[in-house]
């Protein structure tokens, strides 16, 4: 992946190690070694979203088929609209937040309205990457207010006449169909979008991105005949969402607090993350590799690694159940 292909989720981390322990095996597991109830209570499907239906439709027949009593997803995609919706699973839907700043890409095609040499349309097409002002066309869900939204790159694929195929990464809000328009101002002859299909979401990719039918099988193998394998190749744990996020991993002894929504003290802290700054979003984890929940940061990396006392980051969403680890506080 080059320079020019990567969304903020894409950064680079190393992992500084501030002090090391042991886990006691008793408790907790390993997200590969829950049970398949408990894999589907924390678990959620990277899928591949036809045209057709609405995101609200796609997760209520998630919900029927796997008999569910809550699931979310991470980011709408208009009903014409195909491809990558990431959808949670009860538990884990408390963690669809933080796929909203992991960005996203799309490849669209784009009609335009009349001819335009090649140099001209590369040369606007660039302009348009980095800062824009953008307002939500008529029939968008939210309210028709100016507001900046990021374009992180914009890659000219293919062209067939006034057909233009593009890979856009952009910030989440952007609408590619407005995109399109402004496009077509900015080259004098106009344009629409023709048609659309969102290719990543975060950590999740086109390239594992599974059908309905697959998933509905896949449980209907396991209701049926027992077999758990299929389900659990489709079914990603809850810490899959969390890949593009800077990680912290604690003790056994600070993971109840934890879970009761107490603060991350710097001597509950093992390792790390590099490149954390004050107020990132940050994913705590156990050294089984169990997400705990997720936090905001109240120090850099540096200063986290460094520290021998105070708060390091406060709660923001608690994941994992009270009670899995044994209580050490008071």
């Amino acid at each position: 992946m080059s320079e020019l292909d990567k969304l903020p989720s894409d950064v680079e981390r190393e992992t500084l190690i501030r002090a090391h322990d042991t886990t006691d095996p008793n408790h907790g597991c390993e997200p590969s070694g829950r049970s398949i109830l408990e894999h589907l209570r924390l678990g959620m499907v990277n899928l591949d979203k036809p045209p057709g239906p609405t995101s609200h439709e796609v997760v209520a027949w998630i919900k029927r088929a796997l008999k569910l009593r809550r699931a979310g997803h991470g980011g709408t995609l208009d009903p014409k609209v195909s491809g990558v919706l990431p959808v949670a699973f009860e538990d884990a839907t408390k963690i669809v937040q933080t796929l909203l700043p992991a960005g996203k890409e799309y490849v669209c095609v784009m009609h335009l309205h009349g001819k335009v040499p090649l140099p001209r349309l590369e040369q606007v097409l660039r302009e348009f990457e980095g800062e824009i002002y953008q307002r939500p066309p008529l029939r968008a869900a939210v309210k028709r207010q100016l507001r900046i939204r990021k374009i992180y790159y914009i890659e000219l694929l293919e062209r067939e006449g006034r057909d233009v195929l593009t890979r856009v990464g952009c910030e989440a809000g952007m609408y590619l169909r407005k995109l399109c328009y402004d496009v077509g101002q900015a080259l004098g002859c106009g344009a629409h979008m023709r048609e659309l299909r969102r290719t990543r979401t975060g950590p999740f990719k086109e390239e594992t991105a599974v059908k309905f039918h697959d998933l509905a099988d896949a449980y209907a193998f396991w209701q049926e005949e027992e077999k758990e394998n299929q389900l659990r190749e489709i079914v990603l744990p809850v810490e899959a969402a969390t890949r593009h996020l800077p990680k912290i991993v604690v003790r056994d002894g600070a993971v109840d607090a934890l879970c009761h929504g107490a603060s991350l003290a710097a001597p509950g802290v093992l390792t790390v993350d590099t490149a954390i700054s004050p107020e990132d979003l940050t994913a705590i984890f156990t050294l089984k590799g169990e997400l705990v929940s997720l936090a905001r940061a109240t120090m850099s990396s540096k200063q986290i690694y460094e520290a021998e006392h105070g708060i390091v980051a406060k709660p923001e969403r608690v994941v994992m159940s009270p009670g899995t680890y044994p209580r050490k506080w008071k």
